[in-house]
């Protein structure tokens, strides 16, 4: 069958490729601006979001190659082209996700229960930092969320769940910098980073699950084959289909079913009606990879209308 669209292609590496592009230049930024800031004040809860931010980087440059090397076509080693690199690189990121959750809640315990609170000094420039953050964070935030949905890039939605899972613990920084500013609650500080790392382990947690459904090659979401069943149902020229199977790599979605259609047109004929039908499912589902089979029904082709199985029609063979 016809392969994808290819303009649409290549938009979609070009979109994939600046969210990537951004998503580095976003996490380089927030280190150098938290790096200072966690120098000015002390402060473990932008201590924490300093960790996270210097992943960001490191799953960010790995998410970027990924995305760059799942873009590269098919070849004779990968028929299926190269886009499980994107599950793979954000398995990766889920792994250094729960990793940075944990130590972050190791020394935020420690500090919470010592005998003396660590004093948090030079708060203002600490929000001054975390504000033009949240800035940042939530731009980036606006755009990959943008590309994933015309792309259905898996790395890239990912990268979007993490940084807008970054929104909240900044928001929380800002409440412990504050009181420590207005209160002198240095262990809200603590607090903070907990919870900080207790969404983190949480974002970690989702990434990693879809990354391994996609990697153990898992149907489509539930949606996509209700979008599937609707599009294929009301298809004319179809007198039925079966066999419907899909399985997802990366930001890919491969189908493959059987379609019936009366035996006795033509060729050229029944090959337009799944053309046609491959293409409408392509353009409804982004990154779809469409393989349909056609099956001849009506008499003289050995099977009915509807039937999933080859039925023997006027003593025909079963398997005629």
């Amino acid at each position: 069958m016809t392969p994808p669209d290819a303009a649409d292609s290549r938009r979609n590496q070009r979109l994939n490729l600046s969210a990537g592009i951004a998503s580095v230049t976003v996490a380089v930024t927030l280190v150098a601006l938290k790096l200072w800031a966690m120098i000015a004040t002390g402060a473990l809860s932008i201590a924490a979001s300093l960790a996270d931010n210097a992943l960001d980087v490191m799953t960010s440059v790995g998410a970027l190659a990924a995305i760059a090397y799942a873009a590269r076509p098919a070849d004779d080693d990968h028929t299926f082209g190269h886009s499980s690199a994107e599950d793979l690189a954000a398995l990766l990121q889920s792994a250094l996700v729960l990793l940075s959750s944990t130590m972050i809640a190791v020394v935020a315990l420690r500090r919470l229960f010592a005998s003396d609170a660590s004093p948090v000094q030079a708060e203002g420039a600490g929000i001054a930092v975390m504000v033009v953050a949240m800035v940042l964070t939530g731009g980036l935030v606006l755009w990959q969320r943008h590309v994933a949905r015309v792309t259905g890039n898996r790395v890239v939605a990912a990268d979007s769940l993490h940084y807008l899972g970054d929104l909240l613990p900044t928001g929380g920084v800002l409440i412990a910098l504050g009181s420590s500013a207005l209160w002198g609650l240095a262990r809200i500080d603590s607090l903070i980073a907990l919870l900080a790392a207790a969404w983190l382990a949480r974002s970690g947690l989702a990434i990693g699950r879809g990354a391994w459904d996609a990697l153990m090659d898992h149907a489509a979401p539930p949606e996509v084959l209700r979008r599937i069943e609707v599009i294929v149902n009301d298809w004319p020229g179809l007198a039925g289909h079966h066999e419907v199977k899909t399985r997802m790599a990366g930001s890919r979605t491969f189908i493959s079913m059987h379609v019936e259609l009366d035996g006795r047109q033509t060729l050229n004929a029944a090959h337009a009606v799944a053309d046609a039908l491959e293409h409408a499912l392509e353009q409804a589902i982004p990154g779809a990879e469409v393989i349909i089979h056609l099956d001849p029904v009506g008499p003289g082709s050995g099977r009915i209308a509807r039937g999933h199985e080859p039925v023997p029609i006027d003593g025909a063979s079963s398997s005629g």
